[in-house]
């Protein structure tokens, strides 16, 4: 016997509902013709008439009014599981993933934070880490990485928080070293190289007045961890390119001396980036909505 599908079912309780095929067809939004042809499948499939047809009227057969009895509590459950799953495909629950590195992490911490107090029903799950990763192939719903890393095959968003360099060097290093006031001035030897996620070396980037100067640091130590490289810088070990974000405490402390700073350009801010769906979660929907609501305010003058 052929598969029963539910709409099938659900033409066979309307039908008796109603007494009426043209009534049922009208409740189901479907024409009468296609409903007796629903109807004429089932029967052929069980092998029996479920109803008595006349010119004036529509019975339930007596195999029709045992398979109602049967069949309608089943189906009511089946339209209350799918009740349940619109719900929650409309109220956000569940799990969200995010892939970002130790920066992204932190810049997305606060809107996180404030997701699970408007959402109880949600959990998130941020990993940071500075290799970047496939996140469909890993299983996460979203990335966050600056623009210029993010795969071009995903939707972006750019979040909207500038972002700057900054390049310094401890006090006790230029008590022995001459401050450079140019790139051209950086003693190349003593500039600690940077490793990128993708296994390059980062060139260091200079920008003032429209002229654009990339260095090649050829220091003798190689980092790819921001936290290491400060504590490098610290003890005197050379002069470091950071995000402006990774040593803001120590410059406004003292404990480094921020070089070239009309040289130090902008950068390419944190995006939040994500593939194509076509059915996301009501949770990665209200996540979404959140950072372009946040992203919307950065951007917005004044």
């Amino acid at each position: 016997m052929q598969d029963v599908g539910v709409r099938a079912l659900e033409a066979v309780l309307a039908i008796a509902r109603h007494g009426s095929f043209r009534a049922a067809a009208l409740d189901l939004g479907m024409s009468t013709t296609a409903l007796s042809h629903t109807i004429g499948r089932l029967e052929t499939g069980l092998g029996v008439r479920l109803f008595n047809r006349t010119t004036r009227s529509v019975s339930l057969s007596d195999a029709g009014r045992d398979f109602v009895e049967r069949t309608a509590p089943a189906v009511a459950e089946i339209r209350a599981a799918m009740g349940t799953a619109r719900s929650r495909s409309e109220t956000p629950s569940g799990l969200l993933r995010i892939n970002a590195s130790v920066q992204g992490g932190r810049q997305i911490a606060p809107l996180v934070l404030e997701f699970l107090r408007r959402y109880p029903e949600m959990q998130v799950d941020l990993v940071t880490e500075r290799r970047l990763v496939d996140i469909v192939a890993e299983g996460f719903d979203m990335g966050i990485r600056s623009a210029d890393l993010v795969p071009r095959d995903m939707i972006a968003l750019p979040l909207g928080t500038p972002q700057r360099y900054a390049v310094v060097a401890s006090p006790d290093w230029l008590k022995a070293h001459r401050a450079p006031q140019t790139p051209a001035d950086l003693p190349l030897q003593q500039c600690l190289r940077v490793r990128l996620p993708n296994g390059g070396l980062f060139r260091w980037q200079f920008e003032r007045n429209g002229e654009v100067v990339q260095v090649d640091a050829k220091g003798r130590l190689t980092l790819d961890e921001a936290e290491i490289a400060r504590a490098a810088v610290l003890d005197g070990a050379g002069i470091g390119y950071f995000i402006e974000q990774d040593v803001a405490d120590e410059i406004t402390s003292g404990r480094m001396v921020r070089l070239l700073e009309d040289w130090t350009p902008p950068r390419a801010g944190f995006c939040l980036y994500y593939p194509g769906r076509r059915n996301p979660s009501a949770g990665f929907g209200a996540f979404l909505a959140m950072a372009r609501k946040r992203a919307s305010k950065h951007l917005t003058p004044g």
